[in-house]
């Protein structure tokens, strides 16, 4: 049971996730300043999880010094903030459907940063490293046709309503266009923050401390530019409707659990195991958002959709296979695993250097 704890966790996680694009979509749909959405989620986020950090980890806390600060609020404006308002800005163009679709080329973006990072291993002698590299470009095709590409409408329920009393507005297609670029851009924003915890929980092991702080910076950053875009003071206000419970769902439960959640996977499988399973969300969100608001599905979602979920696929089939193969014929290896094959490699050359001088 305890080898299957990473994989129940993100499973959990992307059905958080999907609620996330549903409950995102109604708030700002019904008018909510997307970047004052942002603030109150991680606001919320940062309050919420401050008890647990202090009680749980007080005592094996690590010194926070100035160093590591400057690395978290650099993660944090970058992989949060920034990322997270890219995708409300992009939200208010596209539907809850493609907000969970684009997040499939999260780990394509994730294995070339590792790549090029050193992190990962890479090796085209071999089928999966053909496979890690085909899987990565059909994901990129997906991406291209989703923000290209848009086709006729193919599904919907129009006779039943739900939350709405009607179906949401057609979006043109230069709006389309635009929303994708930004969701894509988000995603790569995530990705770059998957892939800069490996070393930031090496430098700050406290990973609900580290995950509180990440979500207070993330609040400020996001104050600093709602207040610049937006100073009335009606956009701030919430009242009790489907939009405070939309914030206190993102704020809690997709801030507060799947941040540390996704933080543990990361420390026990890598970044690139932990973005695999986005295609869960992708999921659920269509199968609600039909259902709930009547949102069309459209041709072009559908095909670059299948792509980025095949490609996706075909990466994680040859990170299995990889898995299987001895270390020495990885190709390249982590730095980590380098510098300790350098380490036994000197203590081997030392030792036979002793050897020999005791033998003569």
């Amino acid at each position: 049971m305890e080898s299957w704890k990473p994989y129940l966790a993100m499973v959990v996680v992307q059905s958080i996730y999907a609620g996330m694009a549903l409950f995102s979509k109604l708030a700002i749909s019904g008018g909510m300043n997307h970047f004052v959405f942002v603030v109150y989620r991680q606001a919320l986020a940062s309050v919420v999880l401050a008890p647990f950090a202090y009680f749980l980890e007080r005592k094996e806390a690590h010194a926070m010094t100035v160093t590591i600060f400057c690395k978290v609020f650099l993660v944090a404006s970058i992989g949060i903030s920034l990322s997270m308002n890219l995708y409300y800005v992009a939200m208010k163009y596209t539907s809850a459907t493609l907000a969970a679709t684009t997040p499939n080329a999260i780990p394509a973006c994730t294995f070339l940063l590792t790549i090029l990072l050193r992190m990962e291993r890479l090796n085209m002698r071999y089928l999966h490293g053909q496979a890690k590299v085909a899987g990565t470009v059909i994901c990129i095709g997906g991406a291209i046709i989703l923000s290209s590409y848009k086709g006729p409408p193919l599904i919907t329920l129009n006779h039943y309503h739900s939350f709405h009393a009607a179906s949401l507005p057609t979006t043109p297609k230069k709006e389309w266009a635009k929303g994708v670029f930004l969701m894509l851009t988000s995603n790569a924003g995530w990705s770059l923050w998957l892939v800069l915890q490996v070393p930031l929980i090496k430098s700050y092991p406290s990973k609900l401390t580290l995950t509180t702080l990440q979500c207070f910076l993330s609040a400020l950053q996001s104050a600093v530019v709602a207040f610049a875009v937006d100073r009335r003071a009606s956009s701030w206000k919430l009242n009790w409707d489907l939009n405070l419970i939309s914030v206190v769902y993102c704020g809690v439960v997709v801030t507060g659990v799947t941040h540390w959640l996704q933080l543990w996977c990361i420390e026990k499988k890598g970044p690139v195991f932990t973005a695999m399973f986005h295609p869960v969300t992708l999921l659920i969100t269509a199968i609600f958002s039909v259902i709930l608001w009547n949102e069309w599905i459209y041709l072009g979602s559908v095909i670059g959709g299948l792509l980025i979920v095949g490609g996706l696929y075909g990466v994680l089939w040859g990170k299995n296979k990889e898995d299987k193969v001895p270390h020495k014929d990885r190709g390249v290896l982590r730095k980590s695993e380098r510098k300790e094959a350098e380490s036994k490699k000197r203590r081997h050359s030392e030792v036979a250097e002793q050897e020999g001088k005791q033998h003569r």
